[in-house]
């Protein structure tokens, strides 16, 4: 199988994300490459399909944007890793209960090395930490190919979590990594994740790929390991990812 691509957005829009999301799929084919974008948003609230504005409760000036990924209200915002897989479903022999649980045990599989127990909740899909949410999903499948996906807590700002009902639940208390006591940026959790995600995926080898402006109309900075940008490397996965410190803001 092809190798995966992986693409290191660093901060980007949510609302442009979005739409190069949507590009992309509507512009693959049966050749096109699997990717998965990693990155970090803007503070936004964004309403899944299935979102209620009586969920919003005090927005204040961030921004509210509905969106067509599946779920319910959400926060996103710096310090928070997104993980967004862009994959043919059918090519894969994968359905969606598939993929999240896939996404879900890869946080599960993250937090347990650093001895932190994530679970899952009946009826209520992402990952807890003793009933408090770390990690939450949300995907859109067209034409067979899905785009959405994951965010997990690392080191952001929960406050504006109190300002909705989390995924349309009253009470729902949120954390982070560095509230239980691992001190990490976001970046920093892209290796553990992939070395995790890509096997539940069934690819054995990733590439990592650069922004591409085609996708994205306006110029960001994105993460790079520097090495693997450099030579458009292709990696086996379980081998040697890049380690924390050789990841660098790369235009």
């Amino acid at each position: 199988m092809t190798a995966i691509r992986i693409r290191l957005l660093g901060q980007r829009d949510y609302t442009d994300t979005l739409d190069a999301m949507r590009r992309f799929t509507e512009r693959r084919d049966a050749d096109t490459p699997d990717e998965i974008w990693l990155l970090e948003h803007p503070p936004v609230y964004t309403l899944g399909v299935r979102g209620a504005r009586d969920d919003l409760l005090r927005v204040g000036d961030i921004p509210v944007v509905a969106s067509d990924r599946g779920g319910l209200v959400t926060y996103h915002g710096p310090g928070q890793l997104i993980a967004y897989p862009l994959l043919d479903l059918r090519r894969l022999g994968l359905n969606v209960r598939q993929v999240v649980d896939a996404l879900e045990q890869c946080v599960i599989d993250v937090l347990a090395q650093y001895a932190i127990r994530g679970e899952r909740r009946d009826g209520a899909p992402g990952v807890y930490v003793d009933r408090r949410k770390i990690a939450s999903l949300g995907l859109r499948v067209k034409g067979g190919c899905s785009y959405h996906g994951l965010s997990f807590n690392v080191a952001m700002d929960l406050a504006p979590f109190a300002g909705i009902h989390p995924c349309g639940m009253a009470g729902l208390e949120v954390t982070q990594l560095t509230d239980l006591g691992v001190q990490a940026q976001t970046h920093e959790l892209v290796p553990p994740l992939l070395a995790a995600l890509l096997p539940a995926l069934g690819y054995a080898s990733a590439e990592y790929a650069a922004p591409d402006e085609l996708i994205f109309e306006n110029a960001s900075v994105g993460w790079a390991p520097p090495t693997a940008m450099a030579s458009n490397r292709t990696e086996t996965v379980g081998g040697a990812h890049p380690t924390a410190t050789e990841y660098r803001a790369s235009s």
